[in-house]
């Protein structure tokens, strides 16, 4: 249920009620579920240069298109299906995206085959409890979120720089940055 638009909230929400429904109940909900963590970093990979609303907008054309980001099925994808996916107007058609989307699936893979549960890799940067914002500023990116790229990149994702990976950070709930005014600071901070 999405509270009523009285309530104050994070100024990017905006009015629109997609954009507000995604704020209400999503965005800094402590993700804790390595697959759904490797695809909210996918999709924020996808915003790169874009506004977040158009990826919202389209993910679940994304969801279809990537059979459900399932990086087994992902991870065997072939010219044949990025050609497809350049394709699908439902879609964001960036042929370094996709790629990088594919990449990231195998990346996944060899993560976990190395032993590493993704979930445990992500948390383990801040000892496996969200870190709160100021409340006042949003940064763009942070040391930590640096560090978070760098080691990304290093196991062979792309469309990791550290902007997208604050962006992303911020979704999943490593980091609160709801607003101090914000009504849903304090409950994502007990999530």
């Amino acid at each position: 249920m999405t509270p009523p638009p009285d309530r104050p909230r994070c100024a990017w929400a905006g009015t629109d009620p997609l954009m507000r429904a995604y704020h209400d109940t999503e965005w800094g909900v402590p993700e804790r579920d390595g697959r759904a963590l490797w695809e909210k970093l996918m999709l924020d990979g996808f915003q790169a240069g874009l506004a977040w609303i158009t990826v919202l907008r389209k993910r679940d054309a994304f969801r279809t298109a990537f059979a459900g980001f399932d990086p087994q099925v992902v991870a065997r994808f072939g010219e044949a299906d990025v050609a497809r996916l350049l394709g699908d107007a439902g879609i964001i058609r960036s042929r370094a995206k996709i790629e990088a989307t594919i990449g990231g699936a195998r990346a996944y893979l060899e993560t976990a085959a190395a032993g590493e549960d993704f979930a445990d890799f992500c948390w383990g940067f801040t000892g496996g409890a969200p870190l709160a914002g100021d409340g006042v500023t949003l940064p763009t990116k942070t040391p930590l979120s640096e560090q978070v790229s760098r080691a990304l990149k290093a196991r062979g994702f792309k469309f990791v720089g550290p902007t997208i990976v604050h962006a992303w950070m911020e979704a999943v709930g490593i980091v609160n940055d709801h607003a101090a005014t914000c009504f849903r600071r304090a409950e994502v901070a007990r999530a």
